[in-house]
């Protein structure tokens, strides 16, 4: 590999544009109705990717705008209130966006942990939007499911970080 590949700029369309369109695919794939023993699939939140890696990996105009889009995409394609994912998500970029300088260069396990209380922040605040907008509470199981679900979902978060975090050394 010569220098000048090793040098070339972050492309942003390589960081945001296919993560964006990957959680997009797989949000469809995972909607497809199949049941074991009568129950669905859980339905993770797979924007939460995009919100705690793009955060960590660089700060961006374009990223918040990304999870505006995918938190869009969720309302729309889940039915539900316009704005609960996208509001949720961009609750969670800007809460690691002000911790990132305390989550960078951290171990595996700790940023497991910080993605962990990041999701339970999206479903807190998710329920909360829910609870004030149907003013009925939604079903603790069902949002406790989706949460285990999407904390599952750390190692592609960990993947992407690692993958692009280096990448631009101007944002160490």
């Amino acid at each position: 590999m010569s220098l000048l590949q090793a040098a070339r700029p972050l492309q942003p369309w390589r960081w945001l544009g296919w993560p964006a369109l990957a959680c997009v695919a797989a949000t469809i794939v995972f909607a497809i109705p199949f049941r074991v023993h009568g129950l669905r699939l859980p339905q993770p939140v797979f924007p939460m990717i995009l919100a705690f890696a793009w955060a960590l990996i660089r700060p961006s105009v374009l990223a918040p705008f990304g999870i505006l889009l995918t938190g869009l995409f969720l309302d729309y394609y889940w039915g539900g209130p316009i704005g609960l994912y996208a509001v949720s998500l961009l609750v969670a970029y800007t809460a690691i966006l002000s911790a990132r300088s305390m989550m960078t260069g951290q171990s595996r396990p700790m940023r497991q942990f910080w993605f962990a209380a990041t999701t339970a922040l999206v479903m807190l605040t998710a329920y909360l939007i829910s609870a004030l907008d149907s003013r009925t509470a939604p079903n603790l199981l069902s949002v406790f499911w989706q949460f285990l679900a999407t904390s599952l979902l750390y190692p592609f978060a960990h993947r992407l970080i690692e993958r692009f975090e280096d990448a631009d050394v101007r944002f160490r």
